[in-house]
């Protein structure tokens, strides 16, 4: 037990140093505050998912001891809490089978319910920090349009000039504009990426070190519930609705679809094998994206094709030798 204390702690006092590196201002900051949840993450799938859990407490009161109070909740929202139910829902596993003397085989939790679970607390976080800027639709643009204002230092009441400038509308005033509406989707899907690529992070380093209890999970053959493909919908749908309920919706909706796009991936992954340029098209598929960001929409389009008719299953059968009877 206290070894699982003494591991929780370490690695609490890791994701702060981490998380509070953005304060520096610099690029390299930003990319190692994405990372403050993998420390527990680590924590949580090598030694107990306590672990983690008291590393999510310890930094989040450390963080508060540093920063003030508001930064706990920051902290627990944002990278303790997540770190410690993935890593919890990674390692849950239950009997399946054995018998007759036989140990029972173990069910791990499966890797598209954990992609799932990424992308709701993904939206979740957004969810909770959009309060922070009002309580209805137009005092939630207008918070967020002083915040931005403010953060790029730019003044919003000079006129735009040229051919596509609008009477009495800056171009800063557009861009801000623009930023606030794609802010909050933009958010859940960079957390959504976050989540996923931590909890990969985190594992493959567990596996290296031999701690990993769990086999690895068959990634290209990964699945979602059935049901998530409906909350999707309704949630594109409300999306459209004017109001703070629109605003929400897009958010679940963006963190959802982005969980679509690691589907994507997983289908990539599984009707390119056996091809010879297998490496060439996965390699070109991941640099695209992240060079481009854009293409992440063929990805989801690919995971939302999956979900409808199993496309997956379809690649193999056309692929199989035909029977001889």
């Amino acid at each position: 037990m206290m070894q699982i204390v003494l591991i929780g702690i370490s690695a609490g006092a890791a994701a702060v140093l981490l998380f509070a590196s953005v304060t520096s201002g610099s690029l390299l900051s930003v990319l190692l505050f994405y990372l403050a949840p993998l420390p527990m993450l680590i924590a949580g799938l090598g030694w107990s998912h306590w672990s983690a859990l008291i590393g999510a407490v310890f930094g989040a009161l450390a963080i508060a001891a540093i920063f003030g109070s508001v930064f706990f909740f920051g902290f627990m929202a944002s990278a303790g809490l997540p770190a410690w139910w993935l890593s919890y829902l990674t390692m849950l596993a239950r009997p399946a089978g054995g018998g007759n003397g036989a140990a029972p085989a173990l069910e791990w939790y499966p890797p598209g319910r954990l992609v799932t679970w990424a992308a709701i607390l993904a939206a979740l976080v957004v969810l909770v920090a959009i309060p922070n800027f009002g309580t209805d639709a137009d005092s939630v643009r207008a918070g967020m349009h002083h915040a931005l204002a403010r953060l790029l230092q730019v003044e919003t009441g000079e006129p735009a000039s040229g051919p596509w400038s609008v009477p009495g509308v800056s171009n800063a005033e557009r861009l801000i504009d623009f930023l606030v509406a794609a802010l909050p989707p933009a958010a859940a899907v960079l957390a959504t990426i976050t989540n996923v690529f931590n909890l990969w992070l985190a594992g493959r380093i567990v596996k290296f070190s031999g701690r990993l209890s769990r086999p690895w999970p068959q990634i290209a053959a990964m699945t979602f519930p059935r049901p998530l493909m409906a909350a999707l919908a309704i949630a594109i749908g409300l999306s459209f609705v004017d109001g703070l309920a629109g605003i929400l919706a897009g958010v679940v909706a963006a963190g959802l679809l982005m969980a679509y796009g690691v589907l994507g991936f997983a289908v990539l992954h599984a009707i390119t094998q056996g091809m010879n340029a297998r490496g060439f098209l996965l390699g070109g598929a991941y640099a695209a994206v992240l060079v481009f960001g854009w293409p992440i929409l063929a990805l989801c389009l690919l995971g939302l094709i999956e979900a409808a008719i199993d496309l997956r299953a379809r690649v193999a059968r056309s692929r199989a030798p035909p029977s001889h009877s």
